[in-house]
């Protein structure tokens, strides 16, 4: 289990949180995986896919809080 202490993480989206990231000499930062924010989204606000989509891409993923900002995971990578 990895210890999250000083690891900044999103209010509201604790499901959504996959792991940690960590890269030599670089703060160890919270992963989160899209498309779970995006069903906690639509389940826990009743919004549409659109409207998740929309509100996730300005107000979550275009939030720049600093070095310690999550990284947000699209795992739905097309082969």
């Amino acid at each position: 289990m990895v210890n999250l202490d000083g690891v900044m993480t999103a209010d509201g989206l604790d499901n959504a949180l996959v792991g940690v990231g960590r890269r030599c000499g670089q703060p160890t930062l919270a992963v989160y995986s899209v498309n779970k924010v995006l069903e906690i989204l639509m389940k826990r606000d009743g919004m549409t896919d659109e409207e998740a989509v929309e509100y996730f891409e300005y107000n979550i993923e275009g939030s720049w809080m600093g070095e310690n900002t999550p990284i947000w995971l699209y795992d739905d990578l097309e082969s």
